[in-house]
């Protein structure tokens, strides 16, 4: 709802972006409650738009959490290729992942709703399926850079040193994520020449 004025509300009469604002706000609630806790008020009140609105775009909950994580899957797929668009040396290419581990709070969202997701897919054959082509396609990128083998040994290093560096209470120093990734990098394509 658009405020008038005088501080009450007024009717969106034409509002092309609700649909998307609804999705992005799905997003921040898998953000702060997880997907146990999303509602169709949550989201409203997140998206600042009537209740009937999120229900009349998404027929179901379920509808509502599979559409905003694949609205996160494909602007996370895009934005992850666009990370290795500069890397022509296996420098390069370590530090921009170490940055995709140890990045600010952007990649921290990031980085919990892609945990969400994995944990929803647990459940749902059809979240499963959408984990499983942006494992995938992130692999294909990594692939270009290291083999398709060593992306996919790369990729699970990847999600485990994200997922440490989400929960400790002292993060490691910059230098410990980068070693792990040399290292990891070292055996499974040999040292840089």
């Amino acid at each position: 709802m658009e405020r008038t004025e005088g501080g009450g509300r007024r009717a969106r009469r034409h509002d092309p972006e609700r649909r998307t604002r609804i999705l992005d706000a799905a997003l921040d609630v898998l953000v702060t409650d997880g997907a146990a806790g999303i509602t169709h008020r949550k989201v409203a009140a997140r998206a600042d738009v009537p209740l009937g609105s999120v229900t009349y775009h998404f027929a179901s909950l379920a509808e509502l959490q599979a559409e905003a994580f694949g609205w996160y899957v494909e602007r996370r797929t895009a934005e992850f290729e666009g990370l290795f668009t500069g890397v022509e040396a296996r420098e390069d290419l370590v530090e921009v992942l170490v940055e995709l581990v140890r990045g600010g709070p952007s990649r921290r969202r990031s980085a919990v709703l892609g945990f969400e997701l994995h944990l929803a897919a647990l459940r749902d054959p059809a979240l499963r399926a959408l984990t499983q082509r942006w494992t995938r396609d992130s692999r294909a990128v990594l692939a270009r850079f290291t083999g398709p083998e060593v992306a996919a040994s790369l990729d699970a290093l990847l999600e485990g040193l994200i997922m440490h560096a989400l929960l400790a209470a002292d993060p490691e120093p910059r230098e410990t994520t980068r070693a792990a990734i040399v290292r990891a990098l070292a055996q499974a394509i040999g040292p840089e020449s």
